[in-house]
């Protein structure tokens, strides 16, 4: 793991993304137990100019340094992982308000667990929705701060949905 963060640091490094935060459940790990994933999301913040936005040069940088392609995903340093460019006004903000972790002693960003609970929500699939429940038993979550968040990204009737369910 240490091998393939240290490569998504070099993504930045090389210019090619003006951030990344790891979101998604691999992020989870940070904050509370592990549950069952396939890969790693790696949410990027493009440099763009406008116009059409292609992943080529970061897939042609990282398969430089030994990725391989599956579907949709790449193999980098023995993870799979899935490039995310940042798609609305919540991921970017994720991205940019992400917090610095270490793994082993390599430097990465994951998104703050407020971030990936209001993601969850938004996204509204069963598994979110118990990753919601798990992070919010096990994390320490900035309630304040959380509900800035749902507010600025319209998530409050989500919010309450889920508080209202067994």
């Amino acid at each position: 793991m240490q091998k393939t963060l240290a490569i998504l640091n070099e993504l930045e490094s090389a210019g090619l993304v003006e951030r990344y935060a790891i979101g998604g459940a691999m992020a989870g790990f940070f904050y509370a137990e592990a549950v069952v994933t396939e890969d790693l999301d790696a949410f990027v913040l493009l440099k763009t100019s406008g116009g059409l936005i292609s992943l080529t040069p970061l897939y042609d940088f990282l398969k430089q340094r030994g990725a391989t392609e599956e579907r949709e995903h790449l193999w980098l340093a023995g993870t799979l992982v899935q490039l995310i460019p940042t798609f609305d006004a919540l991921t970017e903000e994720a991205v940019r308000e992400a917090v610095e972790k270490t793994v082993g002693q390599t430097t990465t960003r994951v998104m703050r667990v407020e971030h990936l609970i209001a993601i969850a929500l938004k996204t509204g699939r069963a598994k979110d929705f118990a990753r919601v429940s798990l992070l919010l038993e096990q994390a320490e979550v900035d309630e304040t701060r959380l509900q800035k968040i749902l507010a600025r990204h319209q998530l409050q009737d989500r919010w309450e949905k889920h508080k209202l369910k067994p």
